[in-house]
């Protein structure tokens, strides 16, 4: 379980961390919009992936035996 706990939050830091870069790059070159979604939307898709990567890599701390 803890090894799933914390590829999930690897991967959902990983992803959140790209649409953020995704988000921001789109928007400095003066686009509002990325496939169909505006990029506030993008960004905060983002942010709340890296937060469920956080919170999975915090479960995974927390399933740890203690010694």
């Amino acid at each position: 379980m803890i090894n799933l706990l914390l590829w999930m939050g690897r991967l959902a830091g990983l992803l959140g961390l790209a649409l953020v870069v995704v988000a921001v790059l789109t928007r400095a070159s003066g686009a509002w919009h990325v496939a169909g979604l505006q990029v506030g939307t993008l960004l905060q898709v983002g942010i709340a992936a890296m937060a469920c990567g956080a919170w999975a890599y915090a479960a995974a701390l927390a399933e740890r035996p203690r010694l």
